[in-house]
Formats: structure tokens, C-alpha cells, sequence
């Protein structure tokens, strides 16, 4: 029975070149995403942000009624004190240390520092870190510290790769796609008929060039892409647990799935991040074929002298035996019929967590637009000036944004408002937005490409709501677009219920 046992930890050997990628690749994300924290957190929640983190803090304790209850409920660094030099400081820290992991060095200390720091950013996020990308990070980060030795950094360190944590990588990504492949199906019926695609380029989030010229494709096409879609999220990832060679074909599908995701779209880091689980369906066998020979020879070489630690798979046991009883509910969740969670946490740590994407598919695109004006009373003649935001669509003749991985968090959040007819009670953000465009404040303007008013700030701002649809190919614009309704009326600092909507801080809800 030993011998088995030791043969089984044994296979670690064959994944040297593998470990090494997903390190890599997991740097690299990790890179972006305290990029984005870097250039939006004080902005976003930072003390005179859209929604100050210290306010949300004080809301999460006097909702749990003591500071111990929620710091257990929502744990954070940040219970310790937030200010807007912190965030800076430990976005920055992070960045320095994401850089160092993509570099090639990486143990169990350093990647246990950024789970936790990046943890503690997305426990103060509220609502501009609610994506399921955020809880995925966290949990793809967990599992990474247990790839690595304690304190060795080096690429190829002594002990070899522990080949348990491969299969909960393997894990993490079956539940990704699986998830992501039965909402759809419970979902909208659209992903039944096969005609989701005929709508999705157009109305996605953030939609890129290429996003144009896929959505004029002919309708056919498009079901046959929701019905790859449905393959291989829903057959493939079962062969990511069979023999070698079932193993090498499911990853490679799963990879290029993504790659097309990240060809057609704007993302943010989620597909990146999602090739990362699946990069464990490869050995050396495979990557050896593809990577430069110098890393192949110092894979061998660390194989040939790899030792075996039982202390590490120990280690290794212990964590797949959590990850099996926290993965209870999520089991329960997937089988769970109409009653599918997406994008959820079942445990505060966001250690083991439940995916999906696109459960529902809108079929027109509207789309929000901030306009002010500098004239101190308004007429029909008044003239309007739009506020352009990084990546949304704005002006009809203005070319989408290629931007992802990097997100601009507030382009998302205008896309969710945009959504169904929501109204601005239902995103009271925006009315604290719209305080801060009034006053020309600089660190919300670091939010946008532009800013219409750069001298004195406008004296009136309103939202409309447009419906946008791509232009024919061929057209100069890429967008046509046409008014709906108002959105915000004109509102401006005198305003007496503005202010007292703002006093009672409600836009922190």
C-alpha cells in the first residue's frame, strides 16, 4: 500500500513545466488586478470616493453588532484602519509582489501575502468587486500556495510538485465551466434555440472592435457557436480528469475556448484567470514540445533530483479533504435544478465557490450617458457636453476599446444601471457621481478619458438613456444609437433634495 501511495505523489514529476506556467500566468493576473486597485480604489473607496469603504465597514459592523462578527464575516486587513494613503500603499505592495511571481520566484509565504491582500480588497469593494472573477482570483490564489514550497522561491526548487493540488485545479475548472454551461441552460431561453449569440457581441458589457464584426456574422454561424459553446462547457471538462491523452485534448479546447472569449470581448482578467485551472490538464510531456529548451533542460534536471516530502503531502491531503467539504454546497448548488446560484461564496474565506456566466442574454444594448452643462439656466438652446468614459460606448463615431484584462470598474457598473429599465433608486452610486462631476473632483475624473469642463466645473449634469446598436460594416460610426428617455434630470449643487438625498447617505446602500 506504501508503495502505491508513493508511487501516486510520485507523478508531481511529470508536472515541473506546469507548475512553472500556472505560477507565471497567476503573476501575471495578479499584476493586473492590483493594477486596476493602483488607479481606482481611492477613487471608488477611498475616503471621498463613490462609496467610501470606511462608511461600508461601519455598515457591515453595525450590521453583525460587534466588530469580532464581522471581521469574521468579512474578513479584511482593513478592520485595522483605511485611509486613502493605505489603499495606495498596499495596492502598490501588491503590484511589487504580483511582479516577482511573474518573474519566476514564488513560495507559500509570498502567495499567502497577495491571497490575503487581495482578499482584503475585495471585502471592502462593495459593489465595484462584486464579479465572480474576484471570488475566482481568491480561490485560484488559495490553492496556489499549497504548489509551492514554504520558503524556497526558486522555479525549480527540491520538492517536486504536489500532484493532489493538479487535481483541485482540475476541480476548480470543472466547476467554472460546468457552472457556467447549466446556467445558460436553466437561463435564457435563448441559449435553448441557439440564438443567444445573435445578440450577445452587440450587448455585452464592454464590447471590443472585433465584438462588431463578429455580431454580423450570418445567424447560422452563431448557432453553431452556442452549440461548441455547450460542448465544451458541459462535455469537455469531464475528460479533464481521464487518461494523458483525454486529458491534453480537453485542456486544449477548454485554452482555445478562452482565447476566443478574449479575441471577442472585453472581459476584464476572467478568461486569463480561467485558463489557469485548466493549464493542470498538461504534464511535461505536452509543455516540453512547446517551451524553450533551456526551461525544459532545468525541469528535467530538478526531476531527476526532485525529493520526496511527506510533510508536503500531508499538506496535500489535508487540503483536498477541505476542498471536498466545502465543495458540499456547491455540488448541491450545480444539481440544485432552477435554484442555481452564480457567481457565489459559501464560506467567508471565498476558499471554494460556485461559477457561471451569462445566465441571461439582453437583446437590445442601452446605454447610459453623463452630459453637463456650464449654462446657469436651462432652455431648449442649452448645450450639452458628454462625459467619455474609458471603454463604454459614448460617442457613436468613437472606435470600442480593446482593454481588457484591465477593467474600468465604473464602465461596468453603468452597463449593470443600463440594464432593464433600472432606474437610479436602484444605483443610488450614481447620484454621488453626479456630486462629484458638479464639483469637478479630481480623482472621480481619473475615472474617465475625458472631461468636458476644464476650467470651471458644469453648473447643471443629467443622465439620458440612449438605445445603441452597431453600424452596418462599412459605415464610418460604429455605433448608431437613439434616445429613449431621461435617465437623471438636471440636477445641480443648490439642488435642496439633491443634498439631502446625498446627507443621508443612501447612495452607499
Amino acid at each position: 500500500m506504501n508503495d502505491e501511495i508513493e508511487k501516486f505523489f510520485a507523478r508531481g514529476n511529470d508536472y515541473w513545466l506546469t507548475r512553472f506556467v500556472i505560477l507565471r500566468l497567476l503573476g501575471f493576473v495578479y499584476a493586473i488586478a492590483f493594477l486596476v486597485a493602483v488607479n481606482q480604489l481611492v477613487p471608488l473607496i477611498g475616503a471621498t470616493g463613490l462609496t467610501p469603504a470606511h462608511d461600508w465597514l461601519s455598515r457591515v459592523h453595525t450590521f453583525y453588532g460587534s466588530r469580532h462578527a464581522a471581521m469574521v464575516h468579512v474578513p479584511t486587513l482593513f478592520w485595522f484602519g483605511v485611509s486613502d494613503l493605505g489603499l495606495k500603499i498596499f495596492a502598490w505592495a501588491g503590484l511589487a509582489l504580483s511582479l516577482i511571481v511573474l518573474a519566476g520566484y514564488a513560495n507559500a509565504i509570498l502567495l499567502t501575502l497577495l491571497w490575503i491582500m487581495y482578499m482584503s480588497i475585495v471585502h471592502i469593494g462593495n459593489i465595484w468587486y462584486g464579479y465572480g472573477w474576484e471570488i475566482q482570483l481568491l480561490e485560484t490564489g488559495f490553492l496556489s500556495i499549497f504548489l509551492c514550497p514554504l520558503i524556497d522561491p526558486r522555479p525549480f526548487p527540491k520538492s517536486r510538485p504536489p500532484i493532489l493540488v493538479f487535481w483541485l485545479f482540475r476541480w476548480l475548472g470543472f466547476r467554472i465551466m460546468v457552472g457556467a454551461g447549466l446556467i445558460k441552460l436553466r437561463g435564457d431561453e435563448c441559449w435553448r434555440d441557439l440564438t443567444c449569440l445573435y445578440y450577445h457581441y452587440e450587448t455585452q458589457p464592454i464590447p471590443n472592435p472585433i465584438s462588431r464584426y463578429l455580431h454580423f456574422l450570418p445567424h447560422w454561424f452563431h448557432n453553431i457557436e452556442v452549440l461548441w459553446n455547450h460542448f465544451v462547457e458541459l462535455i469537455v471538462p469531464w475528460f479533464s480528469f481521464g487518461p494523458r491523452t483525454a486529458r491534453h485534448v480537453a485542456g486544449l479546447l477548454l485554452v482555445l475556448f478562452q482565447v476566443i472569449l478574449i479575441i471577442s470581448g472585453n472581459l476584464s482578467f476572467l478568461n486569463y484567470l480561467t485558463i489557469i485551472p485548466f493549464l493542470a490538464c498538461f504534464d511535461d510531456t505536452l509543455l516540453r514540445r512547446v517551451l524553450p529548451r533551456s526551461l525544459v533542460a532545468r525541469a528535467e534536471q530538478a526531476a531527476a533530483q526532485s525529493q520526496s516530502s511527506w510533510i508536503r503531502n500531508g499538506f496535500s491531503v489535508g487540503l483536498a479533504a477541505l476542498v471536498g467539504w466545502l465543495s458540499i454546497p456547491t455540488v448541491i448548488n450545480l444539481v440544485g435544478g432552477d435554484r442555481q446560484l452564480m457567481n457565489s461564496s459559501f464560506d467567508p474565506l471565498d476558499l471554494v465557490n460556485t461559477y457561471g456566466a451569462f445566465g441571461s442574454v439582453g437583446t437590445e444594448r442601452d446605454e447610459i450617458v453623463f452630459e453637463g452643462t456650464e449654462d446657469s439656466s436651462l432652455t431648449d438652446a442649452t448645450k450639452w457636453k458628454e462625459y467619455e468614459f474609458v471603454a463604454k460606448p459614448g460617442d457613436p463615431n468613437r472606435r470600442p476599446a480593446f482593454i481588457a484584462p484591465y477593467q474600468p470598474r465604473i464602465d461596468w457598473q453603468i452597463w449593470f444601471a443600463s440594464q432593464a429599465m433600472q432606474t437610479p433608486a436602484e444605483h443610488p452610486w450614481t447620484f454621488h457621481f453626479v456630486w462629484k462631476l458638479l464639483h469637478n473632483d479630481k480623482n472621480t475624473l481619473s475615472l474617465l478619458t475625458n472631461n468636458p469642463f476644464p476650467d470651471a466645473p458644469p453648473k447643471y449634469v443629467r443622465a439620458r438613456l440612449y438605445r445603441y446598436q452597431f453600424a452596418p460594416l462599412g459605415d464610418k460610426a460604429w455605433w448608431k444609437r437613439e434616445l429613449i428617455s431621461e435617465w437623471l434630470p438636471p440636477l445641480a449643487v443648490d439642488n435642496e433634495q439633491f443634498r439631502q438625498l446625498l446627507a443621508s447617505k443612501a447612495w452607499l446602500d
